[in-house]
């Protein structure tokens, strides 16, 4: 265990501060902290392909995504779900790209007093031009492993995701919510 941090008062003598007596969390080794560090930096690493070129933030890529996956309109909430975003900053993502005019409100079928969320043609057009640049860096950011080692490590994402109930498909998330 450390010594604690110690000072000296105003009559020249030690006094122990920021004494710890309980147990420590060693945070480098610690999994949730390390899952978190490393999507921020992958985060970072991949916004650079889209930042500098096209002017996106994370959560604007995020919404374009999310709708360059799919072949139909979505609702803003089905984004949320997805990408694990606050809804507020999908909120604001999408008036962006709205004003961009990189995503369109499209009515919904089912509920016509609802809208849901399209790319534009120009939209789709950056989402295709952003795709083979994206890949390009995944491959970079992920060559530190051999390909055994790529293929073990999405299975053991998997398996966590599984475990924490994530749901890991396109085909998973319109099936259990709905949307």
């Amino acid at each position: 265990m450390p010594r604690a941090f110690s000072k000296r008062t105003s009559r020249g003598s030690r006094s122990k501060v920021a004494a710890h007596a309980g147990p420590r969390l060693n945070l480098f080794g610690f999994v949730p902290f390390r899952l978190n560090r490393l999507a921020a930096e992958v985060s970072s690493a991949l916004s650079g392909e889209y930042r500098e070129r096209y002017g996106l933030d994370i959560p604007e890529w995020r919404v374009l995504a999310t709708l360059g996956l799919r072949n139909e309109p979505c609702s803003a909430q089905y984004i949320v779900h997805c990408t694990r975003t606050h809804k507020s900053t999908i909120s604001r993502a999408v008036t962006a790209l709205m004003e961009r005019q990189l995503v369109e409100r499209v009515e919904n079928r089912n509920d016509r007093r609802e809208f849901d969320l399209g790319l534009t043609r120009r939209g789709r057009t950056l989402y295709e031009r952003l795709i083979p640049r994206l890949l390009r860096k995944e491959r970079e950011i992920m060559a530190c492993l051999t390909r055994q080692e790529q293929r073990e490590f999405a299975r053991m994402l998997g398996k966590i995701e599984t475990s924490l109930d994530l749901l890991q498909t396109i085909e998973e998330v319109g099936e259990a919510e709905g949307y």
